[in-house]
């Protein structure tokens, strides 16, 4: 091979790879269903991924990581999944809600064209004693991201439950709070159509 063969090639990569956009950023958030995604990138290989996930973390807490853990990355798309715990340690649906509109305004005044995914609360076995509490919750959040067109709600919830409307236990760990395998795959293949 020659010099200039060599020189032609490389610059025959770099006009593909400038003419090739490139792919989209996905940051995710929240508790542990999200930092114990351990396919994340696998499930989404279209676009890039970054897991900012914190274990037994609460919506607030998502609030407080947006300034130097999500903003700085200029995402197209926020996906968060929080809520859950803060309604198991006692908060009410509403507080959820307000901390929620909060999570919002906050990217919407820094990131105004970038999307965000809202994951339902999840039905899990363990904190079924919390029903009430976590329709309540997924019903505000629900009725908040129809008004605004950037904020898209995905229901796991209905997908997660068994023909008998209980908490389906195949698709959690041992600990019935935790998602497996099959658990994770319902939420590639919900979150996934959020993202397309």
């Amino acid at each position: 091979m020659t010099v200039l063969f060599v020189l032609a090639l490389f610059g025959a990569v770099l006009l593909w790879f400038a003419g090739t956009p490139p792919m989209a950023l996905v940051v995710f958030v929240g508790s542990s269903s999200i930092a114990d995604w351990a396919l994340l990138q696998q499930d989404f290989s279209n676009v890039r991924t970054i897991n900012r996930g914190i274990g037994g973390s609460e919506l607030a807490d998502s609030i407080a990581i947006l300034k130097s853990e999500v903003i700085p990355h200029r995402p197209r798309t926020i996906v968060i999944y929080a809520g859950e715990n803060d309604l198991d340690v006692g908060k009410t649906p509403e507080a959820v809600y307000v901390d929620f509109k909060t999570f919002v305004a906050k990217i919407h005044a820094t990131l105004p064209e970038t999307r965000i995914v809202f994951i339902s609360i999840k039905p899990s076995p363990s904190r079924w004693h919390i029903k009430n509490k976590i329709v309540a919750a997924n019903a505000l959040i629900a009725e908040e991201c129809a008004k605004d067109t950037l904020c898209r709600f995905v229901d796991v919830y209905r997908k997660m439950l068994t023909p008998e409307g209980k908490p389906n236990a195949d698709l959690f760990q041992e600990d019935m709070l935790h998602m497996n395998n099959a658990g994770y795959a319902i939420w590639k293949h919900v979150v996934g159509a959020a993202l397309e």
